[in-house]
């Protein structure tokens, strides 16, 4: 190998281990933040705990051909910050276990679209870097136009962790 040819080869090397530290550095913040939710919502696997703590059961298990989300248990007291607080979620998700007793599977943030219109999205909200979903129209005739962003911190989902409906998720 010629010199010249070594020293491409070791700048490509060097390239490549500096482009993989960029991109794990990048995703680190996303990882303290999950695992700092996944501290902050530890004590929601106790459906009576999120309960005490004004978290009330708002549906029914909801289900689709893409999968499932479980029942939502909404804090409606958090809805309408104009805020996202990562750690303070407004909706829990909850879904029957192989016992069929309701364990904790996620999470959802939601927040008020501020002009309550579909086509305009200055306002979208963002869990670290990852984008919420909307707007939308409200899911009710209460509900107004709004974003929502679903993790999946206690149960795989193999659309991925920030995808909508988890086919891991039944009622």
């Amino acid at each position: 190998m010629t010199i010249r040819a070594l020293t491409c080869a070791v700048g490509l090397a060097v390239g490549a281990v500096s482009t993989v530290g960029i991109a794990d550095a990048a995703q680190e913040p996303q990882a303290d933040l999950l695992q700092d939710l996944r501290a902050a919502t530890a004590r929601y696997h106790s459906p009576a705990q999120a309960k005490r703590d004004g978290y009330v059961k708002d549906s029914p298990c909801e289900v689709s051909p893409a999968g499932g989300m479980g029942f939502h248990y909404v804090n409606f007291s958090r809805i309408g910050d104009p805020a996202i607080d990562p750690l303070h979620p407004e909706v829990l998700l909850y879904a029957p276990g192989p016992s069929g007793r309701v364990q904790l599977v996620g999470v959802e943030y939601l927040k008020i679209d501020a002009d309550g219109s579909l086509l305009t999205d200055d306002d979208r909200p963002h869990l670290g870097d990852v984008a919420f979903n909307g707007p939308m129209p409200g899911h009710t005739a209460q509900m107004p136009v709004h974003y929502d962003l679903h993790v999946w911190l206690y149960e795989e989902n193999p659309n991925g962790m920030f995808a909508p409906w988890n086919p891991s998720v039944s009622c």
